[in-house]
Order: structure tokens, then sequence, then C-alpha cells
């Protein structure tokens, strides 16, 4: 069953916080918690901390071991963990390797994908659009997008919110086994839509909650639509340009700019371990085909949890988040807050990213990791990570403390 769970799992491109699946088989995870475990043996460490910028020595040496010992429990090759709390200090550190074959050390500078961090930015132009009164929340998706499955009842609100009821493609059978049969392969947005939406939805819009690549595509399509270009391309002029991210972007194919980290999954058809550094992304486009790094990612957190680039009233309807099947996390438009964090979170094929902001206390945290193999126990890394980092620097304010079934 581990095979089958896991391919549904696939690719969720990802659900937030502390998703739980079927365990996974004892080889493919052995596997990566021994290259984990022997990179603890002599762990290397960077760091960009400048001198009298660090949290103390105290704090600092708790940070350290929380982490390590995360990354050797959740049996994860490098890790990247920014954490800036103004007033306070700040932590900037990499550990473990980038390589698993060459053993090359982890190092804070790598480009990663961010997988469904993706939606944030989607989201956000998106909302710009109404902003400019392009479009309208409670716009039903049938005015942009013929062919959806009653997409006249269901809204661009529903989309972004994750309340449209519409199929996840991602949990189609024939997608996935024809993604993992050939992960190199292009997809276009309508080949993916295609495959949800030969089921049928499963509930009705508003209804309830469901995270589902299949609503962000739609709104991708949307923004092509309104703007007459590119989705890639309004994402840059309209999105990266203003809050000034020079290391994001949203490939056209498989690219992927120099430095990043090899990055390894067990998605695949065999449930064997791979390296997925060079699947081709673009099954995920609007949903979590982008990259990025640790600095653009910082500057990130802040520019969605405040609104900079919207106006204080779409900002607001932005953050009117609703519950989830996720106890203690809710959702808004493209973004969730767990705990007093607001950002997202993002799991690819050989990659996953955390990129939260704690408005009170200014606070933004970064992870970056080279691997989204779940847990024995069916977390996601990059949420063992999180939770290990806040509970030692924001005791009040710890990252999911959830663990969920499907």
């Amino acid at each position: 069953m581990r095979r089958t769970s896991r391919r549904r799992r696939l690719l969720a491109a990802t659900l937030f916080v502390a998703s739980v699946v079927v365990p996974v088989t004892a080889a493919p995870a052995a596997t990566l918690h021994a290259a984990a475990t022997t990179s603890h043996t002599a762990p290397h460490t960077t760091t960009t901390d400048h001198p009298g910028s660090g949290l103390g020595p105290e704090l600092t040496a708790r940070l350290d071991r929380a982490i390590e010992d995360a990354r050797r429990q959740a049996g994860i090759p490098g890790v990247v963990v920014g954490l800036w709390m103004p007033g306070k200090g700040s932590y900037v550190r990499a550990t473990g390797v980038a390589d698993t074959a060459t053993r090359e050390p982890m190092t804070v500078d790598p480009y990663v994908r961010i997988g469904s961090e993706t939606k944030t930015f989607t989201v956000t132009a998106l909302l710009q659009l109404v902003d400019d009164h392009k479009v309208r929340l409670d716009d039903p998706i049938s005015r942009y997008v013929r062919g959806v499955p009653d997409g006249h009842r269901i809204t661009l609100r529903q989309l972004a919110e994750m309340r449209s009821g519409l199929f996840p493609y991602t949990s189609d059978t024939d997608f996935t086994h024809a993604l993992l049969s050939d992960p190199y392969r292009t997809f276009t947005p309508h080949e993916v839509l295609a495959y949800g939406f030969r089921h049928a939805n499963t509930f009705a819009p508003g209804a309830q909650f469901e995270y589902s690549n299949t609503n962000l595509v739609l709104l991708g399509l949307v923004i092509e639509k309104v703007t007459g270009h590119r989705l890639a391309d309004v994402i840059e002029h309209r999105v990266l340009r203003p809050a000034h991210l020079h290391s994001t972007l949203f490939p056209d194919g498989d690219e992927f700019p120099a430095p990043h980290p090899r990055g390894y999954t067990d998605q695949t058809l065999s449930g064997a371990t791979a390296d997925a550094t060079d699947w081709n992304p673009s099954w995920a486009w609007a949903a979590g085909a982008m990259i990025s790094n640790l600095h653009d990612l910082r500057r990130w957190a802040g520019v969605v949890a405040t609104g900079e680039l919207l106006s204080p009233r779409t900002q607001a309807e932005r953050l009117k988040t609703l519950p989830t099947s996720f106890p203690g996390t809710t959702y808004g438009l493209g973004i969730f807050e767990t705990n007093g964090w607001i950002g997202h979170n993002g799991s690819i094929p050989g990659y996953e990213t955390v990129t939260v902001y704690l408005p009170s206390q200014k606070a933004t945290l970064v992870i970056m990791i080279n691997t989204d193999t779940t847990t024995a126990d069916g977390q996601e890394p990059s949420t063992v990570l999180a939770r290990a980092v806040t509970a030692v620097a924001t005791p009040d304010h710890v990252y999911d403390g959830a663990v969920v079934t499907p």
C-alpha cells in the first residue's frame, strides 16, 4: 500500500503543514536516513551571520542541536534555515549535504524548487487584478475558462481558498502514472486539468476545504486571459520586480540556475529513491513550478503577510482564513495561518520549503531542504524542522503541532 499512497500524495505540491500518509517502505527511507546520519557524524555547517547579529550563544547552540536532531529524525540530506527576529538577532545556517554521492556540503546560497509556495505568487498576481478592477473575487470561473465542471457556481475566491470542490488532478491515477513514467516530459495547463475534469466534483462549491492544484492552474489561466500575457511574464513584471526578488523565477521547463542541491524523492513508480533534480515541473505550473533562494524568500515572507503589493482592503480579504482539515491551521486566499505564523510551504519531488512570517514579533522563518520523502510516521520533513526551530525560538508560537491522518 505504500506505493499507492505515495503516488496519491504525489505532487500535492504540497499540502501545507503536517500531512500524513501511510508509512514508507524501509528501503528508500533507509537510504536517505543513512545519508543524513553519515553527514551528521561530521556535519558541515555554514553561516552568513555577521558578528553581533546572532541570537546569542545559548539560543544558537539550542537551535543547532534542534535542527541537527530533526534532520537526522527526518532523514534529510541537506538543510538551510534562516530565522530573523528584529530586536533579538538572526540565525542563518546550512548543514548536511547538497549531494549524497559526492558529499558536497549544503550552503546557504542555493536555488531550490519551492513547490506550492508558487501559489502565493499566483494569488498575489490575481489579487492585483482585483485591485485594478479587472476581475472580482466572486466572479464565476466560467466567465474566464470554459468547460469547468459546475464552473458557473465556482468563484475565483473559492478557487483561491481551496473550497471549489474540483477534483485534484494530481489524485488521478492515470496522471500520476503518466508523470512518473516520464518525469522529464512537458505538460500544458489544459492537459493536467483534463485529468481532473474527468472526475465528478467532490463537494458543492464552498462547502468545505480540499487542497487541490486544479484550483491554482485555473487561476493561472484567468490571469493569462485577463492580461493577454503568459503567467510567467505577469508574475515577473507585476510581482517579482516590484518586490525586488531578483533570484526568483518561473521556469519555462526544467531549467534550474546554479548553484542548487540535488533533490531526492521516493515518489516513483517503484517506490525507490530517485534523484529528481532535473524533473520538469511544468505539471505544477501556477500551483508549484517556481524557483527561489533564501534571500528572496526572506523578503517575500514579509511582502505576502503584510500585503505590500496590495491595497489594504484586498489584503484584508486575503487574510480572512477559514478552517481546514488540519487542526490548528486555517487557509485564506493562497495563504495559511498556523499558530500565528502566516505564509505557505512547498513540496515538489526532491525539495521542500517553508516561508512564514510572525506578525506579533515581525519574525521571519525560511526553511529549504533537498528531499520530500516523509518520515516513518508520515510527517513532511520540512514540518519536522519548522516545528523544531519554532519550539526553541518562539515557544508560544510553535509551527503546527498537529498530526493528522489522510
